[in-house]
């Protein structure tokens, strides 16, 4: 066995056993290959005092699988993976901490077979700041409400800020604002909010971000980015807040206006009266066939319902990863969807057997992604239909076709018999459900707001750290 090697490109160690040489030193086959959202070697991050701040890394290899992390910081640092395979790296600056930059260095190692091989070392530079960007956040079962102080940002103003996703008419800032605060209040599952998850808890995490038009996806004039999420742990007791029938999703685009997608379940193929909303959540035995229907209303004439695609997911989120896919790229997925014809162009209906994903968790949503175009017209993706996933798609033309929206419905359940339901008893720990109850409780005390302000460090102060492994 080798003797321990030591890395100190900067004032700090860690301490590597090393393995037999690797097969091929090529980064990504056996050695770890750092790949975005990974921060570049030497890059600088700004921090605030009492604001958490978050480094993403994420590796691949071609052989084996990324199995740990190795991190050198401050002494309140901590770690955890999410849904998207990425180690997260949180740390909060204490008031002592105001004025200094200190280093955060990682590495992470892969296994193949009963071998380890290691990454390259990186290092990034957090420089910690007052606080620039004042806001707060609050959450409830269902939605979540930002509020940033509008004399925190006197240079911009709120007509120019937006979320992730501002398709949706909830989605506006403009609604709730008053003369001292930009306010948004809006579902989980909506206006681009991103979900992610540990073994502890469920974060549903969003962004405020400036434009300069509205027809600009970038900016390069301000530097502000408030960035906040809402955190729930999945463990409680559960609730009605996620078991409600979802109301329509009203959005405006340009060259279609505002218009309405309506998402129902039907008891049969007729599609003459769906399911009483009060009836939620619905029941079906495995290999029963769902029968469901998107409407979109509008005042445009001559327009048509694309449905690009739909998944099963044991959440209201469209970005979640662990899902089922139906329908995938207008292309039926799951061996048992059907599609019924409609005289409508602004209607689908379609149909699935119940299937076994479903009972895998304690209930599911249906979501799908869907756009409007213009009726007839050769050049939209609506009238490409399914089409392969590495076809090129057409640049969008906003006045022949919308951007894609997101409807959901459910949520669906299995029907148990009386043994398994009696067994399951109040203390189910279903992950869709239980994650709501600490916030009954107390919704702002298990809520974390993240506010960062992109800015250039100049003083750089290196001091020595001790490292830890977790």
């Amino acid at each position: 066995m080798a003797s321990p090697v030591s890395l100190s490109k900067l004032p700090l160690q860690f301490s590597v056993i090393v393995d037999y040489a690797a097969p091929s030193c090529e980064e990504g086959v056996y050695l770890p290959k750092f790949v975005n959202p990974t921060p570049a070697n030497g890059a600088r991050v700004q921090a605030e005092v009492n604001k958490e701040v978050e480094i993403r890394v994420k590796a691949q290899v071609r052989y084996g699988s990324i199995q740990n992390i190795f991190v050198s910081g401050p002494m309140n640092i901590n770690k955890h993976n999410n849904a998207q395979n990425e180690f997260v790296i949180k740390w909060t600056p204490l008031q002592s901490d105001l004025g200094d930059h200190y280093p955060i260095c990682f590495a992470v190692d892969a296994v193949f077979g009963s071998r380890i091989f290691q990454s390259e070392m990186r290092c990034v530079l957090v420089g910690v700041s007052t606080t620039q960007v004042k806001s707060h956040v609050i959450c409830t079962e269902t939605t979540m409400t930002v509020m940033v102080e509008k004399a925190s940002f006197p240079r911009l103003h709120q007509d120019h800020l937006r979320l992730s996703d501002p398709t949706n008419t909830v989605c506006s800032l403009q609604t709730h604002s008053n003369s001292t605060h930009v306010i948004g209040v809006f579902p989980l599952n909506a206006c681009g909010t991103q979900i992610e998850e540990d073994n502890d808890n469920l974060y549903f995490k969003n962004e405020i971000t400036p434009f300069d038009d509205s027809r600009d996806l970038i900016t390069r004039k301000h530097l502000l980015e408030v960035q906040f999420y809402c955190q729930y742990p999945k463990r409680g007791n559960v609730t009605l807040g996620f078991l409600a029938h979802r109301n329509n999703v009203t959005v405006w685009d340009k060259g279609f206006g505002t218009f309405t997608y309506q998402f129902e379940f039907y008891p049969d193929n007729q599609f003459q009266t769906m399911i009483d909303p009060n009836s939620y959540p619905l029941e079906y035995d495995l290999g029963s066939r769902i029968y469901m229907q998107i409407e979109a209303t509008s005042s445009v004439n001559n327009t048509e319902l694309f449905v690009e695609s739909c998944k099963a997911s044991p959440y209201d989120n469209p970005n979640y990863s662990q899902t089922y896919s139906i329908i995938e790229n207008g292309c039926k997925v799951d061996p048992t969807v059907v599609i019924h014809p409609s005289s409508d162009d602004k209607e689908f209906q379609f149909s699935i057997e119940a299937f076994k994903f479903i009972g895998l968790h304690d209930q599911v949503y249906i979501s799908c992604s869907l756009m409007m175009c213009e009726a007839g017209n050769p050049s939209t993706r609506c009238s490409q239909g399914c089409i392969a996933p590495q076809s090129k798609r057409r640049k969008r033309d906003a006045i022949i076709q919308s951007a894609n929206h997101f409807v959901s419905q459910g949520p669906l359940r299995l029907r148990r018999s009386a043994e398994s339901r009696e067994a399951t008893g109040t203390w189910n720990l279903n992950l869709n459900l239980v994650f709501i109850a600490g916030c009954l409780l107390a919704a702002v005390g298990m809520v974390c707001g993240v506010v960062i302000y992109k800015a250039k460090v100049s003083k750089v102060k290196y001091q020595p750290l001790p490292s830890f492994e977790h």
